[in-house]
């Protein structure tokens, strides 16, 4: 008997026609912020920096000695790892063991406890810690060493007298999460001690200015830097402090306004709050700042030219030696570190799990920072949950990190050929992605091609 036309196999159908495929300009995540912008008639709102997939130093790889370079004996070759900060006009340079400083994180966007933290860590290997918004606390001078003070456009708790108590000056033009755009500190995070040391109301939500109240361009920038040196009786080295955007011109701008050291701040830099829209879709990578900022350096005379030069300090996504190694081959003098400095102390840890649960987030997204209940004690102004952090502790930990990066630039550095860290260079250097290799200008890896430098 043969078979009925309703007993016959019926064919599969395509896999296309069974498994859904979200859009990829359309993704869940994208959905879900325009339903989130629907809701609410507000944008977003976070703290930390950005989070989408970026050029970054992960693209570049190192070529270690072999027979056409001889590599040097970590256990009997020394590796230097100072640097002199500020050898172009001020009388008292900075001395540093290591290239690795701490970036400016505010008094208010952070703990006391925190801020005792950073300066002990820093202090205990050598290196230098930076104020950031809203002014100096005596936790942080009484416990850093070296310490930068940040001269923002806000002006917030900025005096005379803190100038002079300060080791370096930074005057910020912009910052690399959100260049062209103004901080932000909610009030949740605006204690009576924070709102004191601000002149500002209690509880209240604050925006800085996203520019200086006193200047419009670099000539009025040339005569700020003048009266800082003249109330710091010209001791103090100057930074200027700018967000990667247009780093050929903004540097060279910055040297001829006076400048000692120039800090290139990459999109990849996090912040203490902003709108998340400014983060992700502002400002460039640091890998493709580098080297224009060089070039400029280069161009103007002050780049590694004895007593006249001009530093340049690079940071935005610094997690590891491997970072530091490779900003210094490319031209940095140094580097800064902000969200790698908080992890350090303890942020984002997953013991806290459950409480960054409670929050309506993970530990590692950081989408908490902004709102003040930092369950880990260090992006809080509650005074119980800054009890939680012990500062001695979370400043050995990050002294311990900080040694760490050192040691680990140190070992590429030696696998290279090289005494000192500022010896790399960018000969040592080759890149994974045709867009590295346009960005940091080195070869693609196993070529000689550098895309709009050479011919393939």
């Amino acid at each position: 008997m043969s078979d009925s036309k309703d007993n016959k196999p019926k064919p599969a159908q395509p896999v296309s026609q069974t498994l859904p495929h979200f859009s990829a300009t359309f993704d869940p995540q994208t959905m879900s912020q325009i339903r989130r912008a629907a809701d609410t008639g507000i944008y977003d709102i976070r703290g930390a920096g950005a989070k989408r997939k970026l050029p970054h130093f992960d693209d570049l790889l190192f070529l270690g000695a072999s027979v056409s370079r001889y590599p040097l004996e970590g256990y009997r070759e020394k590796c230097g790892t100072d640097v002199v900060l500020g050898t172009r006009f001020a009388k008292k340079p900075i001395y540093l063991k290591t290239p690795v400083t701490i970036a400016g994180m505010s008094f208010g966007a952070l703990s006391g406890p925190a801020k005792e933290a950073l300066g002990r860590g820093a202090s205990a290997v050598g290196t230098s810690t930076t104020t950031g918004d809203g002014g100096m606390t005596p936790e942080e001078r009484g416990h850093s060493s070296i310490l930068v003070y940040q001269y923002l456009p806000s002006r917030y708790g900025m005096n005379p007298d803190d100038l002079r108590k300060a080791d370096a000056i930074e005057v910020v033009i912009g910052q690399g999460a959100k260049p062209g755009g103004g901080g932000m500190l909610l009030g949740q995070k605006i204690s009576a001690r924070v709102a004191k040391m601000r002149c500002l109301p209690e509880g209240i939500d604050q925006r800085s200015a996203c520019r200086h109240p006193d200047w419009t361009g670099p000539d009025d920038l040339e005569i700020k830097i003048a009266e800082l040196r003249e109330i710091t009786d010209w001791e103090k080295p100057i930074y200027v402090k700018i967000g990667a955007t247009r780093p050929y011109f903004d540097v060279a701008l910055a040297v001829k306004s006076g400048a000692d050291v120039v800090v290139l701040d990459g999109m990849q830099g996090g912040t203490a709050a902003t709108q998340e829209v400014f983060i992700e879709h502002v400002g460039i990578p640091i890998l493709a700042a580098i080297r224009p900022a060089v070039k400029a350096l280069q161009d103007l005379g002050v780049y590694r030219n004895g007593k006249n030069s001009v530093q340049l300090i690079v940071s935005g996504g610094i997690r590891n030696g491997a970072d530091v190694a490779k900003a210094l081959a490319l031209g940095a003098d140094a580097v800064a570190i902000g969200t790698a400095a908080l992890i350090a102390l303890g942020d984002n840890d997953p013991r806290y799990e459950e409480e960054y649960q409670a929050l309506g987030s993970t530990a590692g997204a950081y989408d908490d920072w902004h709102e003040g209940r930092d369950p880990a004690g260090i992006t809080t102004q509650d005074p119980e949950l800054a009890k939680r952090l012990d500062p001695v502790k979370a400043g050995r930990r990050l002294s311990n990190y900080l040694n760490v990066m050192t040691m680990e630039a140190q070992v590429i550095a030696r696998a290279c050929g090289k005494s000192h860290l500022h010896n790399l260079e960018p000969e040592d250097l080759v890149a994974l992605t045709i867009e590295a290799s346009a960005m940091a200008k080195v070869p693609l890896a196993g070529t000689t091609w550098i895309p709009g430098v050479t011919q393939f």
